[in-house]
């Protein structure tokens, strides 16, 4: 008599497995994001761009913990804020703060499916990005309005293609032929 054990009819694909980064690949994608943040667009365009520093942090800070630092991620907003004409330790306070709020919630992130990996990376740059008003409505300057807000639901919805261009250097060649 035999048994057999009945095989589900749906089966999760194998994990991908990926090389681990190289410090000059993690400080690449910065420089490059960097670039992406500083190119001048149309009006239009300028004022939905999200802002890709703060995603490749968040990346990262999610994918490989512990190899971004603080201090890497403070000077890093120090450029941005220089660079792009904003109060002076802005971006460094924004970055900073989103450092440690997604390695604090990095297990938790991580261990969903993509979709769901969407609403709290934009829950992770709602909340920095509320940070820049909050300072400018201590500084007396009034409240942006909501559009202000679009490049957070932009750079949520540029997520899935974020992971997946980063990934793509670091995937492994897989054999797959049967033995």
């Amino acid at each position: 008599m035999k048994f057999s054990f009945p095989v589900p009819a749906h089966t999760e694909p194998p994990p991908e497995l990926l090389r681990p980064p190289r410090g000059s690949y993690i400080a690449f994608t910065l420089l490059v994001a960097v670039v992406f943040n500083l190119v001048s667009l149309p009006d239009l365009i300028s004022q939905v761009k999200p802002d890709f520093v703060a995603l490749i942090i968040v990346y990262w800070s999610l994918h490989s913990p512990y190899r971004l630092g603080y201090i890497v991620v403070w000077l890093l907003g120090l450029v941005m804020d220089i660079a792009s004409g904003a109060w002076f330790g802005q971006h460094a306070l924004t970055y900073t703060l989103l450092l440690y709020l997604s390695t604090v919630f990095q297990r938790r992130i991580t261990m969903f499916p993509l979709i769901y990996q969407v609403f709290h990376v934009g829950t992770l740059l709602l909340v920095i990005q509320l940070v820049t008003p909050v300072l400018r409505l201590m500084g007396d300057e009034d409240f942006p309005g909501f559009p202000y807000f679009l490049p957070t639901l932009i750079g949520a919805l540029l997520w899935p293609l974020v992971i997946t261009s980063l990934r793509a250097p670091m995937r492994q060649v897989t054999d797959q032929t049967p033995a």
